[in-house]
């Protein structure tokens, strides 16, 4: 069963202050403030997911016997849409995990410019791998380009997978509402119709969605564009023109193919 956490108001207590004598812990402060703005536990784990479940169910439990937080369980979820959503906040970060983020975008772009992928394998480490054959595995991708596009899915079925594309933001919430959840999500940063940051972070605020494997595919690799996929939840990125080779080895590096 899937919980919703909210604070107490010793927890919002605990958040708001700003006295450095308070030694409050940095785990229990990010969870705090991630459940200030959202607290399904499946958004939560998606937001940390550098961090295994087992302690993210461990660091909330405590918070609860703390009396700084409450759960109960969660509602049945509403259809997945774009439409009408505003793209959700971010909890600001605190200045560690803020320096922790620049530092590995400065890396992910200088991987980018050397071999044409990054993959965040801090995220990635916590999924578990997935018990598929490549044949079984379903890749999602959105791409407007329709060049671009047959190249994809010509790739990726060489590769072996099983592919559904689209090629708008709101074809991709029809998709993603009325067929079942792909393995993984490759998503062009520019479509026409949606910008793939906002798309990116609708998505990681609905718990449906909140650990989906997410890979941008982008022509740009400007440093702010990586810092903010990254933040916003992003598992990897590939920048265009790329291999099949290439898109192989990221995908099964994401999901973890057992050997």
């Amino acid at each position: 069963m899937a919980f919703v956490y909210h604070l107490t108001a010793a927890g919002k207590s605990a958040l708001s202050t700003s006295d450095p004598k308070a030694n409050f812990p940095l785990e229990y402060r990010r969870l705090l403030s991630l459940i200030e703005v959202e607290g399904h536990i499946d958004v939560i784990r998606g937001r940390l997911r550098r961090f295994p479940d087992r302690f993210i169910e461990e660091w909330l439990k405590e918070l609860e016997d703390l009396k700084m937080v409450e759960s109960r369980p969660a509602e049945e979820l509403d259809d997945f849409t774009f439409t009408g959503q505003r793209v959700p906040a971010l909890p600001q970060l605190a200045d560690e995990d803020s320096k922790r983020l620049a530092k590995t975008a400065v890396v992910a772009g200088a991987t980018l410019l050397r071999s044409g992928s990054f993959l965040a394998d801090e995220r990635i480490a916590n999924l578990p791998p997935l018990a598929k054959a490549p044949a079984d595995t379903v890749i999602l991708l959105v791409e407007d380009d329709p060049d671009q596009m047959a190249l994809a899915q010509l790739r990726l079925t060489m590769a072996g997978y099983q592919v559904r594309s689209v090629d708008r933001a709101k074809a991709l919430s029809r998709t993603l509402r009325e067929e079942a959840r792909p393995d993984l999500l490759l998503l062009d940063v520019m479509l026409p119709d949606g910008n793939g940051f906002e798309i990116l972070a609708l998505l990681r605020g609905h718990p449906d969605f909140a650990t989906l494997p997410i890979v941008l595919l982008t022509v740009k690799a400007e440093l702010a564009d990586i810092r903010n996929g990254l933040a916003l939840g992003a598992d990897g990125y590939i920048t265009k023109p790329y291999s099949k080779n290439q898109l192989a080895e990221v995908i099964g590096r994401v999901l973890r193919h057992r050997t």
